[in-house]
């Protein structure tokens, strides 16, 4: 069996023989590979026109066309989604759509997304998806449950049962319970001496069956990783724990007996977990690069959420705070001190409907991506972000596309004025508004700004444009390191 390993761009525009080519598919091969990807929801097909050729996003307008006219070829196919994606023996590696350089093979970059998705996904407590659609186009994500057996692997070590043991004149704890009752002692101006005394500790069992089996299954599942030429991206190194198979443990149905019984008794919370990953492995009996119409998959189709968690962590965003932690050069001012015990997203106004005798607050208001508040000396200023997932184009002699639409503006103004009263109670001077964009080149580019007049004529601050090197922002995101808000110049 051949594999196919290709690299693809989110949002790019790819015709049929564009993929019938890139994943080496016949006629009917392709049909297959586009009509499951499209039931997955990472695959959409747009009218073919020339617009659509330069486009960089998928608008709200680009009607997604149904299956029966997207197999006449007449349309464009957009991937939706980042990350990495396995149909039978085709790895498909989907890489962001703002690295617009020529490189065919971003696999630097790729690397770096896999880690962020990976921290992303902690971040947000997902748990693991076994599998993947519903129904009909149900199937076993066994990519995800490998990357989670060897991450595991990775951060809490082998599977291993222990054992207590008793010895004399060991090394371990001492039992003086028992070396008083049973041991025989020398007395000596009153004061008992024994000669031996009765330690235990605690020892791993080399030979258990379920640290065996543990070891087993990491082993195939990073060949499998390795036979799929993910090893590298996942950056993770070869596993050869064992030479025993699966078939030295038993039948499949002996194996899987044994682990319910081990969970029965098993109370730790990280080893049932486990257990059940090695069970659901074990019982699907699928490897990763079996020719079928399933599909596994790590990564998102909401890429523009894990971009705003960035932009959120790496520039301090301080919506969440309580008033009282915020850290001004001044003390929360005497009308906000009723609301001490709120956060920054608490204090924006909730609309109010009125009736015929009945007021109501919506349950629902504005919110921004996120805001920091930066202290220099005796100086508080405030900058409204929104993290904008958007390849914009602002250049002279083009065309503007790729930008925020008229909402997403008229909103960021709003956003001021939803915090015009704490600005105004906190002496703050300097308020500053911006648009967070990624791209591929390696410093922050000030692409401009956008503004309403109307909204402008309000003293509300236009709204400024940075580009921002993704890389930078990952490298930052990845240690836990706040940015320096000055270098956007804002």
């Amino acid at each position: 069996m051949k594999i196919v390993s290709s690299f693809i761009r989110e949002q790019k525009r790819y015709t049929k023989n564009d993929l019938k080519s890139i994943f080496r598919y016949d006629e009917a091969g392709v049909e297959k590979f586009i009509k499951s990807l499209k039931s997955y929801g990472v695959l959409k097909s747009v009218k073919n026109k020339i617009d659509q050729l330069e486009m960089s996003d998928l608008m709200d307008d680009d009607i997604e066309i149904k299956d029966e006219t997207a197999e006449s070829g007449d349309c464009f196919y957009v991937f939706t989604y980042v990350g990495i994606l396995t149909y039978g023996s085709r790895i498909i590696k989907v890489y962001p759509k703002y690295l617009l350089s020529k490189k065919d093979e971003p696999l630097t970059e790729m690397k770096q997304v896999v880690k962020v998705l990976e921290k992303y996904s902690h971040s947000k407590e997902q748990i693991i998806n076994v599998f993947n659609g519903v129904d009909e186009n149900r199937s076993y994500n066994i990519l995800a449950v490998i990357l989670f057996l060897l991450n595991d692997y990775y951060e809490n070590n082998i599977y291993t049962n222990s054992e207590d043991i008793i010895e004399i004149n060991g090394d371990g704890e001492i039992l003086w319970g028992k070396t008083i009752d049973e041991s025989f002692a020398l007395i000596e101006e009153n004061r008992p001496y024994y000669m031996e005394l009765y330690t235990e500790k605690t020892v791993d069992d080399d030979m258990d069956y379920f640290k065996r089996l543990h070891e087993c299954v990491l082993t195939e599942c990073s060949k499998q990783l390795h036979d799929a030429q993910l090893d590298t991206i996942f950056d993770m190194d070869t596993l050869e724990l064992t030479e025993e198979t699966l078939l030295d443990f038993g039948d499949k149905d002996y194996i899987l007996e044994r682990i319910h019984k081990e969970l029965n008794i098993q109370f730790n919370t990280r080893r049932q977990i486990l257990l059940k990953t090695i069970y659901t492995y074990i019982s699907q009996d699928r490897k990763m690069l079996e020719e079928s119409n399933g599909i596994s998959m790590y990564g998102t189709t909401a890429y523009h959420a894990v971009w705003e968690e960035v932009c959120s962590e790496v520039f301090d965003n301080k919506l969440n705070i309580k008033l009282s932690k915020l850290k001004m050069s001044v003390p929360l001012a005497e009308k906000f001190q009723d609301r001490k015990n709120k956060s920054l997203i608490d204090i924006i106004e909730k609309p109010i409907w009125e009736g015929n005798d009945i007021i109501e607050e919506a349950g629902d208001t504005l919110i921004p991506d996120l805001i920091s508040i930066l202290q220099i000396g005796a100086e508080d200023k405030f900058f409204i972000f929104d993290a904008k997932y958007y390849n914009i184009q602002l250049e002279k002699g083009k065309s503007l596309r790729g930008n925020p639409g008229v909402g997403d503006v008229t909103k960021q103004y709003l956003y001021q004025l939803a915090y015009k009263d704490f600005i105004k109670a906190h002496n703050i001077d300097v308020v500053k508004n911006c648009f967070l964009m990624p791209t591929d080149k390696d410093e922050i580019i000030k692409k401009g700004t956008v503004k309403i007049p109307m909204l402008e004529a309000l003293g509300l601050e236009n709204i400024q444009i940075r580009q921002i090197p993704a890389k930078m922002l990952y490298d930052c995101y990845l240690v836990q390191r706040k940015i320096d808000i000055a270098l956007l110049e804002l």
